[in-house]
């Protein structure tokens, strides 16, 4: 029988240690979230089954309720939980050797590379760090958490290949990188030039298109009704409760919108984040994309909110770089139609002092909606 190892470990050498010893025991590890109130963590070690949790100290506990994970499982690891509870994915030791070489491949990776992890070990941004260093026997520099001092040392120390999130992105130098792979929510437009934008859920166990374009190994398409389908050998092999979405072919459809032109996809949204307001549909990323580029706008996130009028209001959320600043909405939704239809134009805007997003850069929405900030007229 194979156990569900689950790993309370600050990022850090020791969990790379403990994740390889549980995996040369047959078992299976899942990574937990070290922001995750104890009570989450306890939450999510009983739903996801584990039979074991090991933490910092080294000190491996018995759980009860837990069940066997089946020959070959490697991984269970949660999806972010943007959309409802947490969902535990499974992915096997081949699903794994199946992604780390495909990315590895398209980025050129070697036993010279030295790979900075400075996301979370608990999510495929993070973890495909370490997997794919063991790979291919480069040097790995793990921290915990991202700041320019950290990005420094790492350089310093010879570091030429990262991943991390746009939010991050945004305010550090990475100029001394190689690469930078970023993911976890949609990109910016102004990526720098050794950034490369990846495309992947937990379920494929991270990137499966380096800007825009499918990995070795990878089929992509668009589905009749416009949603991102993919099959490879990096898919997970089912839920953690058994569940296996896939169809008879073997495609995933991954409930994000997308179209494929020349070979290169681009992917609009959630399916579910798609705005219809009097009629006419608006994807939220294309507006802040234009609000972002407004001077002064340091972030910006666009949603929208029941209206009697239109169905649904095109809303933005605006962080300011000074807060003595102010942004009228006329001047917002000027700027919005030089380059996008008039109906994308934001019919109100928030000026926020901040805007609640997960490690990974993704927006909590609930406590999104509980920032009305400022309004602007």
């Amino acid at each position: 029988m194979h156990s569900l190892v689950a790993l309370d470990i600050k990022p850090s050498h020791n969990f790379f240690d403990l994740l390889n010893k549980t995996w040369n025991e047959g078992d299976a590890i899942l990574p937990i979230d070290q922001r995750l109130p104890q009570s989450a963590k306890q939450l999510l070690v009983k739903d996801l089954g584990a039979s074991w949790i090991v933490a910092n100290d080294g000190n491996k506990v018995k759980l009860d309720n837990g069940y066997q994970v089946d020959e070959g499982d490697a991984l269970v690891i949660a999806t972010s939980g943007t959309t409802g509870n947490p969902k535990g994915v499974v992915h096997t030791h081949a699903s794994i050797i199946a992604s780390v070489t495909a990315g590895g491949t398209r980025l050129g990776c070697c036993a010279s590379d030295h790979w900075l992890a400075c996301l979370p070990l608990a999510h495929v941004g993070g973890l495909s760090v370490l997997l794919r260093a063991q790979h291919y026997k480069s040097q790995l520099s793990i921290v915990d958490g991202v700041v320019q001092s950290s990005i420094v040392n790492a350089i310093d120390a010879g570091a030429n290949l990262t991943s991390l999130v746009p939010s991050s992105l945004r305010k550090l130098d990475v100029s001394g990188f190689r690469a930078v792979l970023v993911g976890g929510s949609a990109t910016h437009t102004d990526l720098p030039v050794n950034a490369i934008s990846t495309y992947g859920l937990t379920e494929t166990m991270g990137g499966v298109a380096y800007n825009g374009v499918a990995l070795d190994g990878v089929e992509i398409r668009s589905s009749d009704s416009g949603e991102i389908e993919v099959r490879g050998e990096m898919l997970f092999r089912v839920y953690r409760d058994g569940t296996n979405p896939k169809d008879e072919g073997g495609w995933f459809a991954t409930g994000d919108l997308g179209e494929i032109n020349n070979g290169v996809l681009a992917v609009h949204g959630r399916r579910d984040d798609l705005i219809n307001t009097g009629g006419y549909k608006v994807w939220p990323k294309s507006v802040e994309n234009s609000i972002n580029q407004i001077p002064g706008v340091v972030d910006c996130v666009v949603m929208g909110l029941p209206d009697e009028k239109w169905g649904a209001a095109v809303c933005a959320w605006i962080i300011l770089q000074d807060s003595t600043q102010s942004l009228k909405l006329d001047d917002a939704r000027r700027h919005v139609k030089k380059t996008l239809p008039d109906y994308c134009a934001p019919q109100r805007i928030f000026i926020v002092d901040q805007i609640p997003r997960s490690v990974l850069g993704k927006v909590r929405t609930a406590d999104l909606l509980t920032l009305r900030g400022q309004q602007s007229e």
